[in-house]
């Protein structure tokens, strides 16, 4: 396979020329490894002579959503652990009797449960982390399960919390433990970050409080309500890990460790699970726009400027980490790019 990484370059670098985010950094490849890569742009626009560099390390946002909680699931259903279609209520004492004991894990990892939209958490059950996990397990369904597909982060806070009764874990070692020391990502953890790594941290958006751009915490509201640990963000990672992640769940690598999700899972999850609903659901996985057939790629994006982009059938993967954050909440310029690159990769 031969990569257009000209057209990647040019691309990418016009993100930065027409600020879309200060830096990139990005590589394509399959289940044997990378077959291009690269970076541009600055870490910092304050700092124009550090570049953007390989090794740069990026606040995931959402793609903690697979990193800690998609694959903590996924080992606990392997293991026989959990039964993806049980009802909560009759195995999590938390949610018996609760509106959300009626609802599936299957249903929230397509979005199709009925749990609460955005809502600020800290505004609804304060700032105490029990207080929060009693107050979101025991709340009022927006609607009933499996009516409507909608993207709610409720969902990733919930297996959450539900991961860490079934392993008696906290989450960020359960991550740690099934999935990222297994395959050698050393890079990736939950945050705050400690000061030597976080210099090498791409700032994110500029925080009122401090006047100063986040580096090193969090972005997400919830993650740094809950202490940097929680199903919905809060994870930090860096290209190399991501690679090596995206490899083993191409399934067909020897040189990787065994985590504790395997190729069952990721094949359970590269289906469509939502029926005659739109937008069309994996488990937590999506296909990416414009991708033709449909299901083809599947992608998840992190809403800080990062995106991976898995193929199966052709055996391909693709990263791409920004910190677009740093100019603009306004998806769409990224948007763009992410679609032109994600072409480019799998054409």
């Amino acid at each position: 396979m031969t990569y257009r990484t000209d057209r990647i370059e040019q691309i990418l670098s016009e993100g930065v020329r027409d600020k879309v985010y200060p830096g990139a950094v990005w590589a394509v490849g399959d289940a044997a490894g990378t077959r291009a890569s690269g970076a541009t742009g600055v870490l910092d626009p304050n700092e124009p002579d550090v570049p953007m560099r390989l090794d740069t390390v990026f606040d995931a946002a959402s793609l903690t959503k697979i990193l800690a909680v998609w694959t903590s699931i996924g080992a606990l259903w392997e293991e026989g652990k959990l039964d993806l279609d049980a009802p909560l209520g009759a195995f999590w004492p938390e949610v018996d009797g609760r509106p959300l004991g009626t609802v599936t894990a299957r249903q929230l990892l397509t979005h199709t449960a009925g749990v609460p939209l955005r809502a600020q958490l800290k505004n609804l059950y304060g700032t105490d982390p029990q207080d929060v996990r009693d107050g979101v397990l025991h709340e009022a369904l927006h609607r009933p399960p499996g009516e409507a597909v909608e993207y709610t982060d409720r969902a990733a806070l919930i297996l959450g919390y539900l991961a860490e009764h079934l392993s008696g874990q906290r989450l960020d070692q359960l991550a740690t433990d099934r999935t990222w020391q297994p395959l050698g990502m050393a890079s990736t953890r939950f945050g705050p970050l400690p000061a030597e790594v976080t210099a090498r941290c791409a700032p994110t958006e500029l925080d009122q409080d401090s006047d100063t751009h986040l580096k090193g915490v969090a972005h997400d509201f919830s993650a740094r309500l809950l202490g940097g640990v929680c199903g919905i963000a809060g994870a930090f990672t860096v290209l190399d890990d991501l690679v090596v992640f995206l490899r083993h769940m191409l399934g067909t690598s020897t040189d990787l460790g065994r985590p504790g999700f395997g190729p069952a899972w990721t094949a359970e999850s590269f289906t469509v699970q939502t029926g005659n609903l739109e937008p069309v659901r994996g488990l937590f996985w999506h296909p990416a726009p414009g991708s033709i057939p449909a299901d083809d790629v599947w992608v998840h994006y992190g809403f800080t400027g990062t995106g991976m982009w898995i193929s199966p059938r052709l055996g391909r993967w693709a990263v791409l980490l920004t910190n677009k954050l740093y100019y603009t909440r306004d998806r769409q310029p990224l948007t763009d790019i992410r679609n032109a690159f994600r072409t480019l990769a799998f054409a």
